[in-house]
């Protein structure tokens, strides 16, 4: 099953590209998911369950083949953690981003080329999205952590396609 997603991922992304105008450069393409499962501690900065570091995880093996370039996360432990095992995976470094400047973001990402992955929030994640040109489809639900919008700009425009990622991790 895992296999079947990882092929389905690396076909969307090149897929679901529009067709490149011959002085096309390579498509960007921006992976970007809602952090995991969070631990309530009581804080404003819980770390992840061990649900969270099972979807972490999870997320690491389903773009182990992505050939990602870049990872960026909110400055919190929730979007640190979920990007650890991806990072570690990689040997790429995090680097944070404002999450209430995300049109300042989303340009950076539009003049930045290579495959990016940005963890987010429930709140921040659709609204990049759309940022970025794409279609960002109905708000994320409060525990609702499978998202994975996998977004590809070129000259030619923008496309956007929606998957789902994992289970429902109890813990």
């Amino acid at each position: 099953m895992k296999h079947a997603l990882l092929s389905l991922l690396l076909i969307a992304s090149l897929v679901a590209a529009p067709e490149a105008a011959p002085a096309q450069t390579e498509a960007t393409v921006v992976y970007l998911v809602r952090h995991a499962e969070r631990h309530e501690d009581g804080t404003n900065d819980p770390p992840l369950s061990e649900a969270g570091w099972q979807r972490a995880a999870l997320l690491a093996e389903t773009l182990r083949d992505a050939a990602l370039t870049h990872i960026h996360t909110t400055d919190l432990k929730r979007t640190r953690g979920t990007g650890r095992p991806t990072a570690d995976r990689t040997g790429l470094a995090m680097t944070t981003y404002d999450p209430s400047d995300l049109a300042g973001f989303a340009t950076r990402l539009h003049a930045t080329s290579g495959r990016h992955l940005v963890l987010g929030h429930s709140n921040t994640t659709p609204e990049l999205v759309a940022s970025l040109g794409g279609e960002p489809g109905t708000p994320i639900a409060e525990m609702e952590y499978d998202r994975l919008y996998i977004v590809t700009i070129t000259a030619a425009g923008v496309s956007t396609v929606l998957v789902r990622f994992g289970q429902r991790f109890e813990g």
